[in-house]
């Protein structure tokens, strides 16, 4: 199997993260045995803990038993490094625990990041 580092970082901002929403959400964290790439979280400025997982398509990533402080505004980035100008960004966290899955842009080269 193909290993591939995906180091994954949260960024604090501005406004407030909260694993409750307004709208319930509902979708299918992706399964280990449906996944070719997998890694783990990173803590940096913030205790991060938990799995990540790409599906073999490539179009979606899975937090599995993710969990990390609240912060102000906590978004998720793709990156080679921390405090790398070359990244993607999958939007806001969805929570701070839990498992949680987010759409990867098409043009996104996960050989690259």
């Amino acid at each position: 199997m193909k290993k591939i580092r995906l180091l994954l970082f949260v960024i604090i901002i501005s406004s407030g993260c909260s694993n409750e929403s307004d709208e319930p959400f509902i979708e299918e964290v992706i399964k280990e045995s449906d996944s070719k790439i997998k890694g783990s979280f990173i803590s940096g400025a913030h205790t991060t803990t938990g799995n990540v997982l790409v599906n073999t398509q490539k179009t979606k990533l899975s937090f599995v038993n993710f969990k990390t402080d609240s912060g102000p505004r906590l978004l998720v980035y793709l990156t080679t490094e921390v405090g790398s100008s070359d990244f993607v960004s999958l939007g806001d966290l969805k929570g701070t625990s839990g498992n949680f899955t987010y759409n990867i842009p098409n043009n996104t080269d996960l050989n690259k990041i």
